[in-house]
């Protein structure tokens, strides 16, 4: 561990070294200069790949320098695995038996999130083979572990003995309960008939899970006879077959976008057979284990905690916005009719064309006019800066050793407290190449913890984006859609560096569903503030700087039709929350999607179409589509009570991570936003925060938080 000063110290000095002006240019007009942390993302890396030599393996790991050191991790891992289990069925009730099931947890999760990452992103097809088959035999282990009935009685025996119970603190008695609820989940509390019966329910819904996203992105194959003559270039061919494979929204062609819509959302009668099995095994499984529904079971331990006030929340939000939508849609009704005054109606493949036209021609916005001042090192540095100020947080780029990432592109920072020291790691995987997954993404490698020696383990995470590729030409400049979705992302990595729990099972995003995006959403807000923008944002060749009226027309513009933006998705997660809810349904699911789309969207469904088996977050978000929204709902009320003042404020800082970032999931969700606002939200409170963000005019907000 280094302290800050010493890291300031040497890193500063390398890069002088480093960067150091030749005399022959130090007369040129201009010369465009970064800090340490910039210049690591503005020049190309310069660390080679992994050998099979190497002695250092990936994130450090040293049996991991090849494909087979995967072999050895597992089998210490599931041998150390052993050994806890029969510690902690012997332990009597306290909070050792907590201790013990968190050092379990740990030692599979340790080799699971680092090869489940690693089977996705590494280009090496023989370490993606190996790391794949570690999650096998890790999820095995964990399946067997959570059928373990003296295991199970262990921790039953300490959550039935009052006394003990009641001397655990907050965040250790909330671990044993989530430990408790992931065993119940699985049946182990059911007679041994019911008990077979989840099991079977459990590899019943992996498999449909499964196969139901894939068919989500299933493109659609048309007979290019069936087509319009004019219209087949518009779409790939694959083996003398045209490839539909989305909806195409952003085409200026009406008849384009109409016929990918009708097209891609043909109803495909196995995609939806699926989806039904889905959705009834969900309702068996939450039956069986004694729930009302499925989304009473995905709700439990969340903000909302239960269906009913999920409901609440969108509805109200709903009637909130409804003269708002309406508004949006006669604009885009309008902007139609000029473009298409022979098909003036709105249809549902039309509001994303037209909302992105409108923005374009009032606001000017073009994405080559602002990349010039988000250089990806530029960013970084406001990110370092904002970090500094708020936080008392610095970035230190940190050459890895030989074998340690998995691409010569990948960074590595060192996350470094003014007063704590090191934090963690975060590997930035910035970069587009060959086979790599096109998500922008946080990943946990390894989680926070203390240890017994009174140290803490500290969190190593990797984020994901898919950026240019660098060049000698210059730096990879960032769109500033790019350049806030960075932001979000490094909210969550925030989220996992300052988390301070004594456990791992809770470590940073490791928390309720409907809080894990308040964060990453909350760097949103200051991504679009000038105060902040203005630090960082300036030409990577001159220097300029970003004028605040190229930011105050970025911020207007996205409020342009963001009632309807937001529309559609309370008609989103209502229809996940109808599907979730009572069974049998009474009616189909395309049924259900037309009654609630004409109900809380406006924009009538078309006939002989099935968009809900393109729905793809019913998989990983079944019953907890909404969470997105109420998110933004706290990130908003965060930043205007605590922030929109002033976005530097040690103060806010300090209290955002004491009450907030610290606790991870070892706390209450709401408790920690009441401790964070010093007042508990309402429903009402939560809708009327997304509503003010749709009214706020930006030139008001500059003035008023002068």
């Amino acid at each position: 561990m280094f302290t800050t000063s010493r890291a300031a110290l040497r890193w500063n000095h390398a890069w002088r070294a480093l960067h150091r002006v030749p005399k022959s240019r130090r007369s040129q007009r201009c010369v465009v200069t970064w800090s340490p942390v910039g210049a690591a993302f503005n020049m190309q890396a310069q660390q080679s790949l992994m050998k099979a030599n190497a002695t250092n393996g990936l994130f450090g790991v040293p049996e991991l320098n090849c494909p087979e050191g995967f072999t050895e991790a597992r089998r210490t891992a599931l041998q150390r695995a052993e050994c806890l289990v029969e510690e902690a069925c012997r332990a009597e009730p306290g909070p050792r038996v907590v201790e013990l099931f968190d050092e379990l947890s740990d030692c599979l999760c340790r080799v699971a999130d680092l090869a489940d990452f690693i089977r996705i992103a590494h280009p090496d097809e023989a370490f993606r083979e190996a790391a794949d088959e570690a999650c096998v035999s890790i999820g095995t282990m964990v399946e067997k572990l959570n059928t373990n009935a003296e295991l199970y009685s262990s921790l039953r025996r300490l959550m039935e003995n009052a006394k003990v119970l009641e001397s655990l603190d907050e965040e250790t008695r909330r671990v044993a309960e989530l430990f408790l609820f992931d065993f119940e989940v699985s049946g182990i509390h059911l007679d041994v008939e019911k008990r077979h019966a989840a099991v079977k329910l459990h590899v019943e819904l992996l498999e449909l899970q499964t196969d139901f996203l894939a068919g989500t992105y299933l493109p659609c194959r048309v007979d290019p006879r069936a087509m319009p003559p004019h219209l087949g270039p518009c779409f790939p061919q694959q083996d003398g077959w045209l490839q539909v494979s989305g909806l195409h929204m952003d085409s200026p062609d009406d008849l384009v976008r109409e016929v990918a819509y009708r097209t891609y959302l043909h109803p495909n009668e196995a995609q939806l057979t699926r989806l039904d099995a889905l959705l009834e095994s969900r309702d068996r499984l939450a039956k069986l284990l004694g729930y009302r529904t499925f989304a009473d079971r995905a709700l439990r331990g969340t903000m909302a905690k239960n269906p009913g006030t999920v409901m609440d929340f969108l509805v109200k939000l709903s009637n909130k916005l409804s003269e708002k939508t309406q508004q949006d849609f006669t604009m885009m009704r309008g902007m139609k009719i000029k473009l298409n005054p022979k098909n003036p109606e709105l249809m549902p493949w039309d509001p994303p064309y037209y909302i992105g036209l409108f923005r374009a021609e009032r606001f000017n916005i073009h994405p080559s006019l602002y990349s010039p001042f988000f250089s990806l090192g530029a960013c970084m540095e406001g990110l370092n800066g904002l970090f500094g100020h708020l936080l008392g947080v610095m970035l230190y780029s940190e050459p890895p050793a030989s074998g340690e990432v998995w691409s010569p592109d990948v960074r590595k920072l060192a996350v470094v407290h003014e007063a704590e020291g090191l934090l963690g790691y975060i590997y930035c995987d910035f970069f587009q190449r060959p086979g790599k997954p096109l998500q922008d993404c946080h990943f946990t490698i390894r989680g926070g913890r203390r240890l017994p020696n009174g140290e803490y383990q500290a969190p190593v995470v990797v984020l994901m984006l898919n950026l240019g590729t660098q060049s000698q030409r210059g730096p990879v400049l960032l769109t500033p859609g790019m350049m806030e979705n960075l932001f979000h992302e490094m909210g969550h990595a925030m989220h996992s560096m300052l988390g301070r729990t004594r456990y791992q099972h809770v470590t940073g995003t490791r928390c309720a569903t409907d809080f894990a995006e308040v964060p990453s959403i909350l760097m949103e807000y200051f991504a679009s503030d000038y105060r902040v923008v203005s630090q960082f944002a300036r030409h990577y060749q001159t220097g300029q700087a970003l004028s605040k009226s190229m930011v105050s027309r970025l911020c207007e513009s996205k409020k342009v039709c963001a009632a309807s933006d937001m529309q559609v998705q309370v008609f989103y997660a209502i229809l996940d929350q109808l599907y979730h809810g009572e069974h049998p349904l009474t009616k189909s699911t395309t049924q259900i999607l037309q009654e609630t789309q004409e109900c809380y969207y406006g924009i009538p469904h078309i006939p002989d179409t099935a968009w809900q088996m393109r729905f793809g977050h019913l998989v990983g978000y079944g019953a907890k589509y909404y969470s997105y929204l109420l998110s933004r709902a706290v990130a908003s009320m965060l930043w205007r009570k605590c922030f929109q003042q002033n976005p530097f404020s040690r103060e806010m800082g300090e209290r955002y991570q004491q009450e907030m970032l610290r606790h991870g999931g070892g706390k209450e969700p709401i408790a920690m936003v009441e401790g964070m606002l010093q007042t508990r939200p309402s429903v009402e409170d939560f809708v009327d925060a997304l509503v003010v963000d749709l009214e706020q005019d930006f030139e008001t907000f500059l003035m008023d938080s002068k």
